[in-house]
């Protein structure tokens, strides 16, 4: 008997587990997946929590109800990876030996990169969303805020779904107006980057989005420290922006089992092969969804379509066949503009987000780049294709894995 293991119960490694116990013979592939974690949370959910659109019910669920019968759980922490000796080594000392590892680790916030940024402040006067702890406690802190300055903050990237600050502003925006106080609200978007977002094309329809509803915006700013006493944030250049809510997404990093097992990157991202993978540490080695170093969204999406990829690849490596550089770094997201409005962009590698029609050429039903009702409709149902379709690997119709030019306006992509 052969021995499949897979590291992470989240999206990606869920995912696989389902593909892969569908895709192996039972009698000849034994597939065990590890997780310290007893919750599945559907972390898309984490932007609509803190504004009372979604109920804590809404985003999580038993992290067992979701492995497919056939599938090893265990419940543990990992310590180390031994990949000279194709072992895992869990933090309770016991050994899983693979013949095949798939590494779905995610990353996790670690506000403890930035100094200051931890403190007594923490999720009192300084929050994240990118934890079900820190939607949950942002959410009751704006019940009761009163308003004043909001700076919405990106620490660096990358972030696991980098238009979720976006969308945080955005619903911010629609949140203040309907309580009636949007006139004592200041909201600021602080990034480090050049602009709204990582693509010029989505990032042209983001800052009009930004200026309209009134949302400052300061760019090339690359924080050094927290200032919880003063109420302000610091870069290196000594540019100051002072809040009297700080909603912050820290430094990303990958797991530190990853360091721990003496491979990857200096945010500890594994080195994968961006069309196949495959990772650059061993040939039995795979990776997947936030975990991997390539450079795609890290979004629930792009796993999806990763997913789909890695299982034919992991079948022809079995197979002793050339993997199939197939992936192209697809990833279509939609975000939410407020006011029962959402984008859609897709885009992928190579290719900007572009406009055109979504996933029927010429139909839709859904429109790229621009805002709309039926893409804030295809957002909010996402959480019902997440949970009965995406996690337990089944295909989504009409949408394929790779990018479909089809009803897109791709002459308009720089």
């Amino acid at each position: 008997m052969k021995e499949l293991l897979i590291l992470g119960a989240g999206t990606s490694g869920t995912m696989m587990a389902n593909h892969l116990r569908r895709a192996l013979p039972k009698k000849a592939w034994n597939i065990t997946i590890v997780d310290q974690e007893k919750t599945h949370y559907y972390q898309p959910g984490f932007l609509f929590l803190p504004f009372d659109l979604y109920k804590t019910k809404d985003v999580k669920k038993k992290i067992d109800k979701f492995i497919p019968k056939g599938v090893n759980l265990i419940q543990e922490k990992i310590n180390r990876i031994d990949k000279d000796n194709d072992t895992v080594i869990l933090k309770n000392n016991k050994s899983l030996e693979y013949d095949i590892l798939i590494i779905a680790t995610g990353t996790n916030i670690a506000p403890q990169e930035i100094e200051g940024m931890l403190g007594n402040h923490w999720h009192k006067s300084v929050f994240d969303f990118y934890t079900f702890e820190g939607a949950r406690n942002l959410r009751n802190k704006l019940r009761t805020w009163k308003g004043g300055k909001l700076v919405v903050h990106i620490a660096e990237m990358p972030i696991k779904c980098p238009v979720a600050p976006l969308e945080f502003a955005f619903l911010a925006d629609s949140y203040f107006i309907n309580k009636g106080i949007r006139e004592k609200v200041d909201i600021t978007f602080v990034t480090p980057m050049s602009g709204a977002f990582t693509k010029p094309k989505a990032t042209e329809a983001l800052e009009y989005l930004l200026k309209q509803k009134n949302i400052k915006v300061v760019p090339d700013f690359n924080i050094e420290h927290v200032d919880g006493e003063n109420k302000k944030i610091v870069d290196y250049a000594e540019q100051e922006v002072e809040y009297d809510l700080l909603v912050t997404v820290p430094t990303n990093m990958g797991d530190e089992m990853i360091e721990r097992s003496g491979f990857g990157d200096e945010l500890n991202y594994v080195p994968t092969d961006k069309a196949t993978l495959q990772t650059m540490v061993k040939d039995n080695i795979f990776a997947i969804g936030d975990a991997t170093n390539i450079p795609a969204s890290k979004a629930g999406s792009v796993a999806h379509f990763e997913a789909e990829i890695l299982t034919e690849n992991i079948k022809r490596f079995i197979k002793s066949k050339e993997l199939k550089k197939e992936f192209d770094g697809h990833a279509n997201c939609f975000i939410e503009t407020g006011h029962g409005k959402a984008l859609l962009i897709d885009f992928n590698y190579t290719q900007e987000p572009v406009k055109g029609t979504f996933p029927f050429a010429g139909i839709g039903p859904l429109s790229l780049l621009k805002e709309t009702y039926m893409n804030h409709m295809g957002k909010l149902a996402f959480r019902w294709i997440y949970w009965n379709m995406l996690i337990k690997g089944k295909h989504i119709p009409f949408v394929s894995a790779t990018m479909d030019t089809a009803g897109k306006q791709i002459e308009e992509a720089v």
